[in-house]
């Protein structure tokens, strides 16, 4: 390869100034990535509020409503991502590779662990809130629609998938809202108990 080819080289073999400032952008957004993981709650708040700003913005354009719909589907993809288990049970029932949920009561505790992380799926709602409000921007975006049609299928469309979720949840005996191990009260602590 001939000096200057690599991407983001300039021609004497140092990286270009728009390339440069491209890589740090990126670094400096995975910094405050970085830093805001510990912060769920508030990150949350966040997303909450950017998203009722955007549907504030929708009312009062009375228009996007297509964009809105499918900001709502890939939301709903996201949440049904966030519920599922990394290893689908129905895949693992007849081989025994690796870990698997536990279908009886004494069987070992395992910990859930989801399909999308809750952090992916923040940052991942986050964006699609960003480029749907991006969309409302441009006059391209706003498809003419009957927008209480959307409104019914997307509810359909919410209740049908939740429906076969939980139906999933149900069948394989797992909850996605777990926070680590049970707790088991010993004898010392009946003893407490009782005493007081």
């Amino acid at each position: 390869m001939s000096e200057g080819d690599s991407v983001g080289d300039s021609v004497h073999g140092k990286p270009s100034v728009v390339f440069r400032f491209f890589t740090r952008l990126g670094q400096i957004y995975q910094s405050w990535l970085d830093k805001s993981t510990p912060y769920t709650a508030v990150r949350w708040v966040a997303t909450l509020g950017l998203s009722f700003i955007y549907m504030i913005r929708v009312y009062l354009l009375q228009g996007w409503y297509i964009v809105t719909y499918a900001l709502g589907i890939y939301h709903l993809n996201l949440f049904i991502a966030f519920l599922s288990p990394k290893v689908d049970p129905s895949l693992m029932e007849d081989s025994d590779d690796g870990p698997s949920l536990p279908t009886k009561q004494n069987e070992e505790f395992r910990p859930f662990i989801r399909r999308l992380p809750e952090f992916k799926f923040w940052h991942s709602a986050t964006k699609g809130i960003l480029v749907a409000m991006v969309c409302t921007f441009f006059e391209a975006f706003n498809v003419p629609v009957f927008w209480p049609i959307l409104v019914m299928y997307f509810i359909m469309l919410f209740c049908i998938t939740m429906k076969r979720q939980i139906k999933h949840m149900i069948k394989y005996r797992y909850i996605p809202f777990t926070h680590g191990k049970r707790k088991y009260r010993g004898k010392e602590d009946m003893g407490k108990t009782f005493a007081s």
